[in-house]
């Protein structure tokens, strides 16, 4: 891509502080670090890949982009054993063979009908499925669709080298048909809870941005945001609980949902602030291993709830 052809305003916004704005208005407070990246990935026209670990909000970047764009959200969903038809098209082998019989039907008993015309036409788009990959490449028209490849980590090798050929030309070929190249290229959205690492190669081709918890003040407008009906007092004092949780060496540390989960949960309750038994009663809300929970009363509720509240004061 020219110097000449890349536009620095991306959909509207010319700085990192603009789109700031827009995606807290779309219910995602990212920092300036974040912010920045996902800019410039918008700006160059370059997959955006973010790390991190689970629960801090990476998926979540994705929607609130689409929300502003007001496009669509296309989501992949990686894992293991994931291979290009999940991502790219199947054909309709049911459709084509009802398609087969019918012409079948229409031409008669004694005549036979034209091979290779009905061969075009069983192999034409009318039965193709697009899957997410594919389905982002073909829109046409309008805001490019936002293509979200999550947990990238839970492919394989062989996938991700399909990606990185896929994401270098934003085209794909299919032997029956041909080549589709989109004419408008998808805002991609690449995360990685780096339960593995991604090659080099593809890293290389997006913009990069490891993705924090966030600060205890963030985390507390994060839930006010997202959980208006949370007292700013309970607000700040499951935040301060959370972020020392998340200190504890557990097997699943609290992400930002758990945080704002847990403050619903006790909103719905009626709690206004933490208590030795709401937060017994309530751990499920934001602990989802047994041996965590068992960990977490080991320590002293009572103790961790005095904690909290003095932070949060």
């Amino acid at each position: 891509m020219s110097l000449s052809s890349i536009n620095y305003e991306p959909f509207g916004v010319t700085t990192p502080a603009e789109l700031q704005v827009k995606l807290a208005e779309n219910e995602y407070l990212a920092d300036e670090t974040l912010s920045t990246t996902i800019f410039l990935s918008l700006a160059l026209a370059r997959p955006l890949f973010l790390e991190g670990e689970a629960g801090v909000g990476k998926t979540e970047v994705a929607k609130a982009l689409a929300r502003w764009l007001g496009t669509e959200l296309i989501r992949l969903q990686c894992y293991e054993g994931i291979d290009v038809s999940q991502a790219l098209y199947e054909w309709d082998y049911s459709k084509q063979l009802l398609h087969l019989r019918a012409a079948e039907t229409i031409a008669g008993a004694d005549e036979r009908p034209n091979i290779d015309e009905l061969e075009n036409e069983l192999y034409g788009e009318r039965f193709l499925l697009k899957r997410p990959v594919l389905a982002a490449l073909s829109l046409s028209g309008g805001k490019p669709p936002v293509l979200l490849i999550d947990e990238l980590d839970r492919a394989d090798d062989e996938f991700e080298a399909f990606l990185l050929e896929v994401l270098s030309e934003y085209s794909v070929t299919i032997p029956e048909i041909g080549q589709i190249r989109a004419k408008v290229p998808p805002v991609v959205v690449i995360t990685s809870n780096r339960t593995r690492d991604v090659h080099d190669a593809l890293k290389r081709r997006c913009l990069y941005c490891w993705v924090e918890h966030p600060t205890f003040e963030r985390e507390v407008e994060i839930v006010n945001l997202r959980a208006p009906d949370v007292g700013v007092n309970l607000a700040r004092q499951v935040a301060a609980m959370v972020e020392r949780l998340r200190t504890m060496g557990l097997a699943k540390p609290p992400g930002v949902a758990e945080t704002i989960d847990w403050a619903q949960s006790l909103a719905v309750l009626g709690a206004k602030e933490l208590t030795d038994q709401l937060v017994e009663e309530t751990l499920g809300s934001v602990l989802k291993y047994k041996e965590d929970s068992e960990r977490v009363r080991s320590n002293s509720i009572t103790d961790l709830v005095r904690s909290a509240v003095q932070r949060s004061s």
